[in-house]
């Protein structure tokens, strides 16, 4: 009888203990008080790790991560970064690196974006210093092979997303990105030697085409003003002239249309001196096969659609403007309108 009370007590003391481990390891009791980053790195065994987060303050108590490791022997523990920053359970911690959840930033850059746009992003979510990254970008070092002509890396930083830890340095990120627009020129199949000529087309094609339908037609009165040898005279041309001296403040001036600076073409016939922006697909395509038209201008339309009105003839685009400019000053009317009403 009484070997049975206490084979009966053990079994109650080991579920118990059972229990309380249970609690210790799914209860969300572990956890930096605030943001916390720990690296695990290759190789690291069940003990290093528990040590290492340990000294992060992720967890109190190694014995923690060692009990879960029992518990699942075959799980494959996965080196990186990883961020932490509310309290999880120990099952939870675990799981995480098991998965391989590391921490690392999202950038988007999108098609049109310039250095200097991807600068403020960088920026904007502390990825890296703005600086840092413009000067990696001046450096054509990496595009040198496939535009010997190449100021720098604009128009060869892929737009696309982009996974980027804390340890990545400018000069890697421009490296992952060039890579990218490596893969995207391989895909379209031109010969190398026409890069400088067709990523400058594409970049202002890409900052001028609102509608997908029209990069063609405006790269085709790129290429029509540019074999009858007219000044190109493309507005974010003359914005980027204005950003690379640093004098650009959200408005174009009648001072940055007369500025002599080489990439401002309202004084400069041809292509500028390298890509205005960084195009995607889409707009190195136009580039490559423009539209057969004989349009030499286009304006804005006023209906807020974002298309164009192409003109083969200096007296069409002339009534276009000024359809455009009625069409604004009416917008102005409505808006002001609106706003004494209210």
């Amino acid at each position: 009888m009484k070997c049975r009370y206490f084979v009966v007590a053990a079994m109650a003391t080991v579920l118990v203990a059972l229990a309380l481990v249970a609690v210790w390891i799914l209860t969300p009791r572990v956890g930096p008080h605030q943001q916390a980053f720990v690296v695990i790195p290759r190789g690291a065994n069940a003990r290093q790790i528990s040590r290492i987060l340990a000294d992060g303050g992720v967890i109190e108590h190694r014995l923690q991560f060692l009990l879960v490791r029992a518990l699942r022997p075959r799980a494959k523990l996965k080196a990186g970064e990883y961020m932490f920053k509310e309290r999880l359970s120990m099952w939870k911690v675990f799981d995480r690196i098991v998965r391989g959840d590391v921490f690392y930033y999202v950038l988007v850059v999108p098609e049109g974006n310039s250095t200097f746009d991807i600068a403020q992003t960088l920026e904007r979510q502390k990825i890296m210093p703005p600086a840092a990254f413009l000067e990696a970008a001046r450096d054509p070092a990496l595009v040198r092979d496939l535009d010997p002509r190449a100021p720098s890396l604009e128009g060869y930083l892929f737009p696309d997303t982009y996974h980027v830890t804390r340890h990545t340095t400018p000069a890697q990120l421009c490296r992952m990105m060039t890579d990218r627009f490596r893969k995207a020129w391989n895909a379209l199949g031109p010969p190398a030697a026409k890069a400088h000529e067709v990523v400058t087309l594409a970049s202002l094609v890409e900052r001028e085409a609102k509608l997908p339908a029209e990069r063609a037609l405006i790269a085709s009165v790129f290429a029509n003003r540019l074999r009858l040898g007219m000044a190109l005279q493309c507005d974010p041309t003359a914005i980027y002239a204005a950003q690379v001296e640093d004098r650009y403040r959200g408005v174009i001036h009648r001072s940055d249309l007369d500025s002599r600076q080489a990439y401002n073409t309202y004084q400069h016939a041809g292509l500028p001196p390298g890509p205005i922006a960084n195009p995607g697909m889409a707009s190195l395509q136009a580039a490559l096969e423009p539209a057969a038209t004989d349009f030499l201008y286009f304006v804005v339309r006023p209906d807020g659609s974002g298309g164009h009105q192409f003109s083969k003839e200096l007296a069409q685009h002339t009534r276009a403007v000024e359809q455009y400019r009625r069409g604004v000053r009416e917008q102005e009317r409505q808006a002001g309108g609106v706003a004494r009403r209210s």
